[in-house]
């Protein structure tokens, strides 16, 4: 149906994807779920992911292809944007489409006529599980699909980074201590909503990684001064009385308001936080999500002796958690989270740093030690 690929990562991982779409689809139909995608074949995924990778090897006019490239006929796109002739899939192609659908949301439609490939158009809707290549910079490719239910992010199935092949692990979500914000993210929590707590913090962590400044957040008890026995005072840019912005739009119920109004207020209330994020120091808020400071320098408290291990792993395959000095697992920025969790143990730390890596620290009650999951591959 389709020619053979060239990139080589796309040869090894397709089969692994057509096994993870039919797996994920057949549960679905099960389940009775509807709105459902086509599944995608071994050789398809190969095909797409090499038209994508050389594509964003390209420039069109200085800049490098952004795009989102989604397998679906036109006839469960929605409201489409449909070509008066289709377009053949090659990167040349790709590559003169891209600065029109570079914005967020926006998928180019691929689809076959039973011999080949082609591109049909755009859409802004998908149905449930269908295959999504995402490109954001050259030789970087995000394969995902949307989350059967829920607001936010995509769910992440693999990332290939030139030869690099990182395939996400939902098993690794085992422990009995994982945190919510990485359950959500491989998309095993039940219903959610998109103000829960899992999804704010989502789309917190993203945006906090988006600016590229690198940063950290603490999240601590509601109505409890504890975390400041870890903090070094005075505080640069402590808040009295504490900012509710983020607080009020969560928990505030306004039946007449649409939801996506809400979620439009949302990512404004989230981008404002996170930009804070970017100051130098921890922004420490409330598990309300009440903002109490920001610039914060952290410190060991009294109580508390120096940390000397963590339990690190990735979702990944292959990525099993290990022991080791948290030294080992970043700059300052990580050390200080490592330690601040060790002494506030109901406590949870978002770190971002300046290329990109993106942690989780937080207690383990079940291994008796702070316990850190590197995140970045769920949030591209």
């Amino acid at each position: 149906m389709v020619n053979r690929a060239t990139y080589q990562a796309a040869k090894i991982v397709a089969p692994t994807l057509e096994a993870h779409f039919a797996n994920h689809l057949a549960e679905a139909n099960a389940k009775g779920e509807i709105d459902l995608a086509p599944q995608p074949p071994a050789r398809v995924i190969e095909a797409i992911l090499d038209a994508a990778f050389w594509a964003s090897l390209r420039k069109e006019e200085g800049h490098s292809p952004k795009i989102s490239i989604a397998f679906l006929p036109p006839e469960q796109a929605g409201k489409p944007l449909i070509f008066n002739h289709t377009l053949p899939l090659n990167p040349n192609v790709l590559t003169k489409l891209a600065p029109g659908v570079e914005r967020g949301g926006i998928h180019i439609g691929v689809w076959h006529d039973g011999y080949k490939l082609h591109i049909w158009g755009t859409t802004l809707n998908i149905p449930n599980y269908c295959f999504v290549v995402d490109v954001s910079e050259p030789g970087l490719l995000v394969i995902k699909h949307r989350r059967i239910y829920g607001f936010g992010k995509y769910t992440n199935v693999a990332v290939l980074k030139g030869d690099q092949i990182k395939i996400v692990e939902e098993q690794s979500a085992a422990s009995a201590d994982c945190p919510s914000i990485l359950l959500s993210l491989l998309d095993l929590t039940a219903h959610s909503y998109w103000n829960d707590s899992a999804n704010v913090l989502i789309q917190l962590a993203v945006s906090m990684r988006a600016h590229g400044r690198g940063g950290s957040v603490l999240v601590v008890q509601n109505g409890t001064d504890d975390w400041k026995q870890s903090v070094i005072h005075p505080i640069s840019y402590a808040l009295e009385p504490v900012f509710m912005g983020l607080a009020d739009l969560i928990h505030k119920d306004n039946p007449d308001s649409s939801e996506i109004f809400w979620q439009s207020a949302l990512k404004r209330e989230v981008d404002h936080l996170a930009g804070l994020t970017a100051v130098d120091g921890a922004t420490i808020i409330s598990d309300t999500y009440e903002l109490l400071a920001f610039g914060a320098k952290t410190g060991r408290a009294n109580s508390s002796g120096h940390i000397q291990e963590l339990s690190y792993s990735e979702p990944i395959a292959g990525g099993e958690a290990v022991v080791v000095h948290p030294a080992k697992i970043g700059g300052t920025r990580h050390l200080s989270a490592a330690q601040f969790i060790y002494d506030q143990r109901n406590a949870q730390a978002l770190v971002a740093s300046q290329d990109g890596h993106f942690t989780v620290f937080s207690w383990s009650p079940t291994l008796n030690m702070v316990q850190a999951h590197r995140i970045d591959t769920l949030l591209l």
